[in-house]
């Protein structure tokens, strides 16, 4: 993989590509979720970097991608990843998004729906807002102050435990937390800025219809927040279809990583995209 820079009036976004085999394949396109960076991935990197193109990201703001102007949106995030995909020849972009990547997924698909070949959510949610009620969105724009408050120790414990149930999966996460370690005021902006933008994009009310094929992937021991449930009614409303996994939490890629390699390369197979 080949880490690359895109230059935007806000920051640089350091992101890394492979060749993969073959032209005319599919790309898949790996969006990390809130506070996690390109690492969040690696498993799944490991497993697909001989097989098809592929794009992963530290998300502005994240890591590498830093320092980053936190006066961006959703529509923003997801205009400067379709501005890499242009630049590196993705026409044909999977994308494959957990938790806050799932969301940008959806929003691209909002703006771009010429643009996305398949969209697979790992441990996200729907977009829309008919699946949040008031209390829930108003809670999302409040949540900077408090993870300023909370003790770092503790922030770095639960924010380890509660997203993965694997050593693998615990150990990677705290990993990615420790690049904040000693500025826990840049944590909380990060986070706080993130949980904002899902916010104002889900309060838009838009269509956020997935036009392209579709899956969503779900742990089972996913605690982070509602996600189960939001889940259970987004498969149910939508038609999509669902893969519970056994034992997994949210960062479930990490947790089982074989498992959800299997799925995404049956994915791509079952909707003809080779």
């Amino acid at each position: 993989m080949k880490e690359r820079v895109f230059e935007t009036t806000l920051g640089n976004i350091h992101y890394w590509t492979g060749d993969g085999s073959g032209k005319g394949t599919p790309q898949l396109i790996f969006l990390p979720g809130l506070t996690a960076d390109h690492r969040l991935f690696q498993k799944q990197i490991e497993f697909f970097e001989s097989k098809y193109p592929l794009m992963v990201w530290d998300a502005p703001g994240h890591a590498a991608s830093y320092p980053f102007a936190l006066s961006f949106d959703l529509k923003d995030k997801a205009g400067w990843l379709k501005g890499i995909l242009d630049r590196e020849g993705f026409y044909e972009p999977v994308i494959i998004g957990q938790s806050m990547g799932g969301y940008l997924g959806q929003m691209f698909a909002q703006l771009f729906p010429e643009r996305i070949k398949g969209f697979i959510s790992i441990d996200s949610a729907p977009l829309k807002k008919e699946y949040m009620t008031g209390i829930e969105i108003s809670l999302l724009k409040k949540m900077e102050p408090v993870y300023r408050a909370y003790p770092w120790k503790l922030l770095l414990k639960q924010g380890t435990n509660g997203v993965a149930t694997s050593e693998y999966g615990r150990s990677l996460m705290r990993e990615m937390m420790v690049t904040y370690d000693g500025d826990q005021k840049r944590y909380a902006a990060l986070a706080g800025h993130g949980y904002r933008m899902l916010a104002e994009a889900v309060e838009e009310d838009l269509p956020y219809d997935i036009k392209c094929p579709a899956l969503l992937i779900c742990g089972k021991k996913d605690h982070a927040g509602s996600c189960i449930r939001y889940n259970k009614a987004w498969t149910k409303k939508s038609g999509i279809p669902i893969r519970w996994i056994e034992g997994a939490g949210h960062n479930s890629n990490t947790d089982r990583p074989e498992v959800i390699n299997k799925i995404i390369e049956e994915f791509v197979e079952k909707e003809k995209m080779l």
